[in-house]
């Protein structure tokens, strides 16, 4: 079984997290937010891309395979149940199976990692996303130092 990599930037540095990515011998990070800004420096799309591409890894952005805004405040308040019912309507919309095609040969051919925003995998719809399309991966949660 092939590992299938997660990590979430909530609480890292960019540089701990691509060292993190680079121990490993991640080749793809996969960004599977809806809305690929942020207010922590260095984790807005550009400038990640730009930061993972100087240390040999490529930036895939997939938009569609994002929590919907509904999604997002269910799981600030740790309401699992509707992030899970909002974000498998989600995984429905045709757009997001085409995404999900791509993530999945992404997957296949290059050692790959997803990424939000969330430390903990298991509160974020990264997992619920593994879950769904990459059954048959082993998936190993990465969590970057404080």
């Amino acid at each position: 079984m092939s590992p299938l990599y997660t990590i979430g930037y909530q609480q890292a540095a960019q540089a701990s997290l691509i060292a993190l990515l680079q121990e490993h011998g991640i080749a793809a990070l996969a960004d599977v937010r809806a809305r690929a800004q942020s207010r922590k420096p260095g984790f807005s799309k550009s400038n990640l891309a730009a930061s993972l591409e100087e240390a040999g890894i490529a930036y895939h952005h997939f938009r569609d395979l994002g929590t919907p805004p509904e999604g997002r405040a269910a799981a600030r308040r740790g309401d699992r149940a509707t992030l899970a019912r909002v974000y498998a309507g989600q995984l429905e919309l045709p757009e997001a199976l085409a995404q999900m095609a791509q993530l999945q040969a992404l997957v296949a051919a290059k050692r790959t990692c997803l990424l939000c925003y969330c430390r903990e995998a298991e509160s974020c719809h990264r997992s619920l996303l593994a879950d769904a399309a990459l059954q048959g991966f082993e998936r190993i949660d990465l969590v970057p130092a404080l």
